[in-house]
């Protein structure tokens, strides 16, 4: 089966790892089409999957975009719809991985009269999208042959907003587990590196904006033991570095300045995981999935999550995570008391957590379902 995928992105986001993934099976009878340069597409090569940069023109619309915004996109993405629909001819479906994808991927799919795949990795909320966007994504996803979502909360906000639920299969991101292993020589290095050896390193991965929450954890820190100590794995993307500054002034207001890093940017994920002693997940909005909650379990350190969207799928408190309530400081706070005072019961439940995730979620298993469903859609057209 030979594939067009389709991304918007140039640089590598979760639902652009996940493709990585999908794709690789294919590499042989496959072309990512990027709507943008960037460090994706090199990625994508180092992985020897054939990648093509289609546009070098930016996509003006965004997820709160209007009715009138989201039209004249329309009109902007004439050249590069053209381009896709003559490159689809030569493949057997479009497999559309983002929301700017679809739009592309519908029409072409339309044109070209090749089935379209849609990968939907977000939940189509009001907390996300625009009411306008919210529309658009639905009524093109449901022109779909097959709707692919990240989890039950993604499913069902797609379908309460006006999604066929008949189009809808559930497939869980899929993780290499040999990835995340690591020696305990390398762990003790990184945590030397950053001159935090004898502290509790509670570590924060996403990027840093006010829905991810890590003004939460900042809080919840003031009221923790001195030993405990963040650090905070991402930095800010789309104009946010005004919530920065403000975990900067939040910092010193709290006088906590030698307990808080910003490490920024890192290539050293799993590393920096197994140097923690809890990975915490506090985004106040709804996750659709949360990769960084299974690559925290597969990292063998013990994570809390926010109880919300999918990482309740995810997480069974006291089993293999904690959960908080979402923008509950004090919750946390209480968690992470928990595991500085009962080490040995934490150690049982991120072992529980390893085992289980690497088989829940092992790339191979999520693989099998997505080339299932694929060859299904061959059969029936």
């Amino acid at each position: 089966m030979k594939i067009l995928f389709l991304d918007q992105s140039g640089k590598p986001g979760g639902a652009e790892l996940c493709l990585i993934d999908i794709a690789k099976p294919y590499q042989n009878d496959c072309l990512v089409g990027l709507f943008a340069d960037g460090s994706f597409k090199d990625l994508l090569a180092k992985n020897h999957i054939p990648v093509q940069v289609l546009t070098d023109k930016t996509i003006q619309v965004k997820k709160e975009s209007s009715f009138s915004q989201g039209l004249a996109s329309i009109t902007q993405l004439a050249p590069l719809i053209a381009k896709v629909v003559k490159i689809a001819r030569n493949y057997d479906l479009i497999y559309a991985n983002t929301q700017k994808a679809l739009v592309v991927g519908a029409i072409a799919s339309f044109f070209s009269r090749r089935p379209l795949v849609f990968h939907l990795h977000d939940i189509l909320s009001p907390e996300h999208f625009s009411k306008t966007n919210r529309n658009i994504s639905v009524a093109l996803a449901n022109r779909a042959s097959l709707v692919i979502v990240n989890s039950e909360a993604s499913k069902k906000a797609f379908i309460e907003a006006g999604g066929k639920a008949e189009l809808v299969e559930i497939v869980y991101n899929g993780f290499d587990p040999q990835k995340y292993i690591n020696n305990e020589t390398e762990i003790q290095q990184v945590r030397q590196k950053l001159e935090l050896e004898d502290k509790f390193i509670v570590g924060h991965f996403s990027r840093l904006a006010p829905w991810k929450g890590q003004h939460i954890l900042i809080e919840a820190l003031a009221k923790c033991p001195s030993e405990v100590t963040v650090i905070l794995v991402g930095d800010a993307l789309f104009g946010e570095q005004d919530y920065v500054k403000q975990l900067h002034q939040q910092i010193d207001q709290l006088k906590l300045q030698n307990r808080v890093k910003f490490l920024g940017f890192r290539n050293d994920i799993p590393l920096l995981m197994a140097a923690c002693d809890l990975v915490a997940h506090t985004s106040t909005s709804p996750e659709p999935f949360g990769r960084v909650i299974v690559e925290a379990m597969l990292s063998g350190t013990p994570v809390v999550a926010a109880a919300s969207g999918g990482a309740v799928e995810l997480v069974e408190p006291g089993i293999n995570g904690f959960l908080a309530t979402p923008g509950n400081p004090s919750e946390l706070t209480e968690i992470i008391n928990t595991c500085i005072q009962d080490k040995q019961k934490t150690d049982a439940i991120a072992q529980e957590a390893r085992n289980s995730a690497s088989q829940r979620f092992h790339v191979a298993n999520i693989d099998r379902q997505i080339a299932q469903l694929l060859e299904q859609l061959s059969v029936s057209s």
